[in-house]
């Protein structure tokens, strides 16, 4: 019986099937670098939003105005303006006037 001789197909094959595995492989690895480096962008970018949403905020409440002394229990504004006209007019002095409104705004 004579043995046939396995010629180029044989080789031919496992070298095909070897190159293939390895660019699968590389190809598997390079997908799952680009899918790192992804997630990593991805990463940075919501950092980075988080921080420009920090800084608005910080931006807005520094620009907001103070807001206004709360008047005391019992103030009236008509009063107030009552004395004013009352200054204004002449009746009431300088010192007269200051001591109305602050007896009126509660600081005396």
């Amino acid at each position: 019986m004579m043995r046939r001789r396995r010629g180029p197909g044989l080789l031919m094959t496992a070298a095909v099937v070897g190159t293939a595995a390895h660019v699968g492989a590389k190809r598997a690895q390079s997908s799952a670098t680009a899918q790192q480096q992804e997630q990593a962008q991805n990463q940075q970018l919501a950092e980075l939003e988080a921080q420009n949403a920090a800084m608005q905020q910080q931006m807005a409440a520094q620009q907001a105005p103070p807001a206004a002394p709360a008047a005391p229990a019992g103030f009236d504004m008509e009063q107030l303006k009552q004395l004013g006209e009352l200054h204004t007019a002449g009746v009431l002095s300088d010192d007269e006037f200051a001591a109305a409104k602050a007896k009126l705004l509660g600081t005396m």
